[in-house]
């Protein structure tokens, strides 16, 4: 038959029918967003947040999460337990129901919970579908009820046996499928760590133990402070303008909102905004709500007790929330997430409720604290004023045309391609290494932006004075995506952001500024994968002279060592006799060995070779796994308390082997 004809043949046969938890394993990304490192642990998510619907509706109040020795997960709570009598439905016990079927859960219309983490009610069943194998007890009546599952099928029947080491509670244990998750199926400590932590902050009163078998390590979260706890960790490491926190948790109709400030003396704003215990990084409605009531009830306040004169335009949203580290979290019945992911909030109700709380509590909070009220309207009045001098500084740069793209900084070695996806920047510290680097680079691909001693620490500047400062508007104008207001990430023009600098304190110490200006005013473009750190070599043995000479590079003293020794037992394997008495290097077979101390030290040849070449460079690309770190360690090591930068730069020491170290 030709092949068009039967192309246009379309029957019963062409169409594919999914049953059960087929179509889970079929497009696993659909339910959990990837099969990667992200969705591995969010097998852990899905079933965790069952446990902690239990405690939100206050029906548990220990959750345990363990990371078993072979390579699985059980998490138990001591809530009602999964109920386990028939289902009308599928014939099948409840238990089994929700761990074999789709959409099947007490999350749904008037089910079990009146709020709920979990909104499509597909959790359990998916992580059924992705694992090798699932264990699941439940505890009730006496009884220990017990099923098991391979690849979402039952493989030993639902049983029930006399006894039980609990009361009432369930425990889920499962292992992920290798074949489902081939990057990794291997759970980090930290990850369910910090994730127990949040949702500890977030209910009130409950226990979360987490350990791992592999390493013995254990931690308990139990805060009764909730997320006032959250907000006072949150300002770890930062001046805070009151001690006092303010606090509200209201129910308005069949909703909750609950609500902990406190402004410390930085420039960053940290948001930290949660719908029924998920984090929705994107907003919504009740971020909405709450930053019009916080910056009404803050200029009602100023106007009226004089703290803003009458000719003075009001307090925008970007001076109010300068400072400002806050927690929301409201429950509601009936969430509206966008997606799986659940990154943003759309139900326009709860915008009315924040927006109510936060004018009445708040408001009376100023009212009662009439010193934390000033110094609050004060901070955001410097706010306002070194906003309209960022914008006098733009416009005088903007005029001068330092973000026209036409017109790059001078010291900018460009390359000639404009394809972003190819093209590279190196920002290098030091002439000497600049010029090595413009000569030895790729010029298709490669552009050199160097840097004249160590650039402005944000951590502690505004926009006005960064815009005042050479080398950070040469960065700005090279990277083409401007700032503050005007930051656009699609004018990125360089795939790769690499920071070449020397592995010494000095050259540490300038990755690291660039790193806090980078997290600070352009966390996109760490947040997209576009930062990295070069790795040079630190050794180079070489063996032979003249047209002959090769260098083998080394990039630490482990690797140093071990190169070493390999190629002294190679040739005692040989038979070759060794002169204990020469130096290592001889011994292994070179003439040379070199330490390199600064990039400086190597001609275009060597720097190409070693840490520009695609081909043989080590790249060392920068994450954010854990925001809230990262913001505690700029914090630290870039901020104005010596004491917090000298105790932290102390206990990293202790973690130090000093031969390890390249200074």
């Amino acid at each position: 038959m030709p092949a068009d004809k039967k192309a246009q043949e379309y029957d019963s046969s062409e169409i594919r029918v999914l049953e059960g938890l087929e179509p889970v394993r079929l497009r696993p990304g659909m339910y959990i967003g990837s099969t990667g490192y992200d969705g591995l642990h969010h097998l852990i998510k899905e079933i965790a947040d069952n446990s902690i619907d239990e405690a939100i509706a206050g029906f548990a109040n220990k959750i345990t999460i363990t990371i078993l020795n072979d390579g699985g997960v059980r998490v138990d709570d001591n809530g009602r337990g999964i109920p386990v009598d028939k289902h009308p439905k599928t014939g099948l016990s409840t238990l089994e129901t929700v761990l074999t079927v789709l959409h099947a859960g007490g999350k749904f219309g008037d089910g079990g919970y009146k709020v709920s983490s979990g909104l499509h009610g597909v959790g359990s069943s998916v992580v059924n579908a992705l694992s090798t194998r699932m264990i699941a007890e439940v505890y009730r009546d006496g009884k220990t009820y017990h099923v098991e599952f391979e690849v979402g099928k039952t493989s030993v029947p639902f049983k029930a046996t006399q006894g039980a080491p609990r009361e009432h509670g369930t425990s889920i244990t499962f292992y992920p499928d290798p074949t489902i998750f081939k990057e990794t199926t291997t759970f980090d400590y930290d990850w369910v760590s910090n994730y127990a932590r949040h949702q500890a902050y977030l209910t009130k009163g409950i226990l979360i133990e987490v350990s791992d078998e592999r390493t013995n390590a254990k931690e308990s979260f139990y805060f009764e402070g909730g997320i006032k706890s959250y907000v006072k960790r949150l300002n770890n490491g930062k001046e805070v303008i009151s001690d006092d926190i303010f606090y509200v948790e209201k129910k308005i109709e069949d909703s909750e909102v609950e609500i902990a400030l406190q402004y410390n003396d930085s420039f960053a704003e940290t948001m930290k905004p949660f719908a029924n215990n998920v984090l929705t990084p994107d907003g919504g409605m009740h971020v909405v709500g709450f930053r019009t009531g916080l910056n009404r009830t803050i200029n009602d306040y100023a106007r009226k007790n004089g703290l803003l004169k009458e000719k003075e335009e009001n307090l925008t949203g970007d001076d109010i929330k300068e400072g400002l580290t806050a927690v929301i979290l409201v429950k509601l019945p009936d969430p509206q997430f966008e997606g799986q992911t659940k990154n943003k909030l759309g139900n326009p109700e709860v915008r009315g409720y924040v927006d109510r709380v936060m004018t009445e509590y708040f408001g009376y909070y100023l009212e009662e604290n009439p010193q934390v009220a000033k110094k609050i309207v004060q901070k955001a009045t410097l706010a306002a004023r070194a906003r309209k001098a960022a914008r006098a500084a733009r416009d005088n740069v903007i005029r001068k045309g330092a973000f026209d793209g036409l017109n790059l900084p001078s010291k900018l070695a460009d390359c000639s391609s404009r394809n972003r996806d190819e093209c590279e920047l190196f920002i290098v510290e030091g002439n000497s290494a600049a010029g090595s680097a413009k000569e030895g680079r790729n010029p298709k691909i490669q552009a050199v932006l160097p840097l004249r001693g160590k650039v402005l620490n944000t951590e502690r500047a505004r926009l006005d004075k960064m815009l005042a400062n050479q080398e950070l508007v040469s960065l700005i104008k090279g990277l083409g995506v401007g700032i503050g207001e005007q930051f656009d990430i699609n004018g990125l023009r360089y795939d790769k952001i690499v920071f070449m600098t020397d592995a010494d304190v000095d050259g540490l110490h300038i990755a690291t500024l660039l790193m806090t200006f980078f997290f600070r005013y352009m966390p996109q473009v760490i947040e997209e994968g576009h930062v990295y750190l070069a790795k040079p070599p630190l050794f180079g043995l070489i063996k032979g002279t003249g047209n002959t000479r090769k260098i083998d590079y080394l990039y630490d003293e482990a690797a140093l060592e071990a190169k070493l020794t390999e190629k002294i037992e190679e040739k005692r394997k040989n038979g070759t006799k060794i002169d204990e008495g020469q130096e290592r290097f001889k011994q292994a077979g070179y003439t040379a060995q070199q330490r390199f101390k600064g990039l400086g030290e190597m001609d275009a040849k060597q720097l190409w070779e070693t840490t520009m070449d695609p081909d043989n460079r080590v790249l060392v690309q920068v994450h954010i796994e854990d925001a809230e770190k990262a913001d505690a360690v700029f914090s630290k090591l870039m901020g104005d308390q010596v004491d917090l930068r000298k105790n932290f730069i102390q206990a990293g020491a202790a973690k130090v082997d000093l031969d390890d170290l390249d200074f």
